[in-house]
């Protein structure tokens, strides 16, 4: 009787995500294994500083907790495989994973036990596969001093923060700069002094009409500060003419944006589709690691999303030049090569792109969900956007004179939408503001002139788009940290939102004063700058990564020592709420804890009362006659309900008004867009003004 045959053992491939390792093991078949990590699976301690400052700054790296399950299923599965891949993503921090992972199975780090891949597809991941290579130590390092540095300074001025003001703040290297430029830039508006200025505008007509602006006095640039200098203007005016002095006409280009950076795409999701930063890594995530496409099973979607690099491949240009002159046609194909204007440390990556250019967006929009598929437009718009001409105008501006007074008018009219044609165009009505032929030495009669007062207006509070293009344009973070650093001001009561403005908080003063005065290179923006650059050369220039640490610690050692013993306990404002305690009479007051605002009685510990901050939106139910109250689920999400929960079940995703439908008379909610305000809460009723 014949020995019955082993089974040939498999090749295992650690992924990071189960997503992943479904979407990998589909195009690797049979002979293949692939498993998922779930995230790191060894880090510090949570529970103590984890690294041992008098040995050279050794980290002091433990298993996770909670992942002992999935580490021995890790062993167990190494051991039978006859070989084992490592095929965490390819920046640092998926370097680091790889690296825990061979120290925890035993995998030499210098064999090929290392692949890579720039996009979840069938050709990437079989090239992946052919050309594995050691694990990168320079990459690991670069994640390690990071960490290491981070650690140093979270886990140690925490607790300074802790001991002052109050439990549970933090303040993070990059987290911390970022809060000095949201604070900085709340006190420039607090300081502003508006200062007055006049605008003079010439209405015309010839065929069609148009104005024109008053922009110089005996050619010099002017600006008009007073009512009695406009008045004085305009008499003049009066008693002069009009009359065209130049006409100058030229054709002008508007060329693409390159494709998307993780930063861009952040920046871009918040304009244009109202995404936050956290919101849109989650969703690019999934769009990355795989969707169940119809016929195709489960595809990755776009390529690696945390990049700085603008650089495209070959191949995908070649698929884009296809695409554009098939579909569009020759003329509108352009092909422009992008380069990346900083040192190009994450070059391996390419910009962010579609995976398959052929899945447009409208045609698997039923089978992505509302947010994918925005985000998915998004970005392939943008690339293939990228590769197309630019749109072209003829732009015309025509010089008016009265007497020593020179008016300006602009206009311009496309000719060709290049890549307008599928990126942007909701600015191709403004883009076609033409003007009347006119000629030089023609006298025109002005309709109207008038003068308008104005005042200069302060900067703009930051958004989180414009915070993610500041924080970038100042070197400070990386694409992975801007979406957690905006989330965590945010946690930690810093900041606060007011619609899509961030505003920072007393306490978020109050910590950044302390940092400013006690850690003034923690929220400097250039210092923070030069640090990104000193760990960068890590990676770049083989710098040993503790001597980084050293470099940095010697003077925060100091700093730390001497806030220590000169900060005095401090106590933030007390925001009372104007009652008195039903238990003992003394004064409530709004506090916050870990899971949230709420209000309490300002005689803890002694009296623990306590209740939920209850906000009315002054409408009543339409089911019960009770108060709408505005709440927040598990997941921090707002929504509208009945403050007679549970009896009452009535909830709304939008903010209710006292206003009912004219045609089904349920309630409208505000729902506001370019066209209406208020739409009916009845999903049945189309009403909306």
């Amino acid at each position: 009787m014949a020995a019955k045959k082993k089974p040939a053992k498999k090749t295992l491939v650690i992924v990071e995500s189960p997503s992943k390792a479904k979407t990998i093991g589909k195009f690797l078949g049979s002979r293949y294994k692939v498993v998922a990590s779930v995230g790191h699976v060894r880090d510090l301690p949570k529970s103590k500083l984890g690294i041992d400052i008098e040995n050279d700054f050794e980290p002091q790296y433990i298993n996770i907790r909670g992942k002992g399950p999935v580490i021995r299923e890790l062993k167990k599965e190494a051991k039978k495989a006859s070989k084992v891949y490592l095929a965490t993503d390819l920046d640092r921090e998926g370097e680091a994973i790889s690296w825990h992972l061979a120290w925890i199975l035993g995998i030499d780090q210098d064999t090929p036990c290392r692949i890579v891949f720039n996009e979840i597809t069938k050709k990437a991941i079989k090239e992946a596969i052919k050309n594995p290579r050691p694990i990168d130590i320079s990459l690991v390092d670069a994640q390690q001093a990071r960490r290491v540095l981070d650690r140093l300074v979270g886990y140690q001025i925490s607790p300074l923060l802790w001991t002052k003001i109050r439990r549970g703040l933090s303040a993070g290297r990059v987290q911390s700069a970022a809060l000095k430029i949201i604070c900085d830039r709340e006190r420039e508006i607090q300081n502003f002094v508006p200062e007055e200025f006049w605008t003079i505008t010439a209405d015309f007509r010839k065929g069609s009409p148009f104005q024109a602006r008053l922009a110089s006095r005996d050619d010099q640039k002017i600006t008009v500060r007073s009512r009695e200098e406009s008045d004085q203007i305009l008499k003049e005016l009066g008693e002069g003419s009009f009359e065209v002095a130049k006409v100058e006409e030229k054709d002008r280009q508007r060329k693409p944006a390159p494709p998307f950076t993780t930063s861009s795409m952040q920046q871009d999701a918040a304009n244009k589709i109202n995404f936050t930063t956290r919101k849109t890594m989650m969703i690019a995530q999934q769009l990355y690691e795989g969707v169940e496409i119809k016929g195709m099973g489960t595809v990755g979607l776009v390529s690696y999303i945390r990049t700085d690099s603008v650089r495209l491949s070959d191949e995908s240009r070649t698929a884009a030049r296809e695409y554009i002159t098939d579909h569009l046609g020759e003329k509108y194909y352009e092909g422009t090569v992008y380069t990346n204007r900083k040192k190009e440390v994450q070059d391996a990556h390419e910009a962010i792109r579609p995976s398959h250019i052929e899945l447009e967006p409208e045609m698997i929009k039923d089978q992505l969900t509302k947010d994918q598929y925005q985000l998915y437009r998004l970005i392939w718009n943008r690339f293939i956007a990228s590769q197309m001409s630019p749109a072209r105008f003829n732009a015309v501006s025509i010089d008016i004179r009265n007497g020593i007074y020179g008016f300006r008018a602009s206009g311009q009219k496309l000719l060709f939408d290049g890549f307008l044609k599928i990126y942007d165009s909701a600015k191709n009505d403004e883009e076609n503001k033409w003007l009347p032929e006119l000629t030089q030495g023609e006298t025109i009669p002005a309709e109207k002139v008038e003068g308008e007062q104005n005042f200069t207006q302060p900067p703009a509070r930051f958004t989180e788009a414009s915070l993610v293009r500041d924080l970038e344009e100042k070197d400070i973070g990386r694409p992975s940290t801007y979406a957690p650093i905006v989330a965590t001001l945010g946690d930690r009561k810093y900041i606060r939102k007011e619609k899509k403005s961030l505003v920072p908080t007393d306490l978020g003063f109050m910590v950044t004063d302390i940092l400013t005065d006690y850690f003034h290179e923690i929220v400097d923006a250039g210092f923070t700058a030069e640090m990104e650059e000193k760990l960068d050369d890590v990676e770049s220039k083989g710098v040993p990564w503790k001597s980084v640490i050293e470099g940095f610690y010697g003077d925060f050692e100091e700093e730390l020592k001497r806030a220590n013993e000169e900060i005095e306990k401090m106590e933030p404002e007390i925001e009372l709420t104007g009652e008195n305690c039903e238990l003992c009479g003394k004064p409530l007051a709004i506090k916050h804890g870990p899971f949230g605002d709420f209000i309490g009685c300002t005689g803890y510990p002694e009296c623990r009362n306590t209740r939920p901050i209850i906000i009315k939106t002054g409408v009543k139910c339409p089911s019960c006659g009770g108060d709408i109250l505005e709440k927040r689920s598990k997941r921090g999400r707002v929504f509208y309900g009945c403050s007679g929960y549970p009896d009452c079940t009535q909830v709304f995703w939008n903010r209710p008004v006292d206003k009912k439908c004219p045609e089904c008379g349920s309630l409208l909610v505000e729902k506001k867009t370019k066209n209406y305000d208020y739409q009916c809460s009845n999903r049945e009723c189309k009403y909306k003004e």
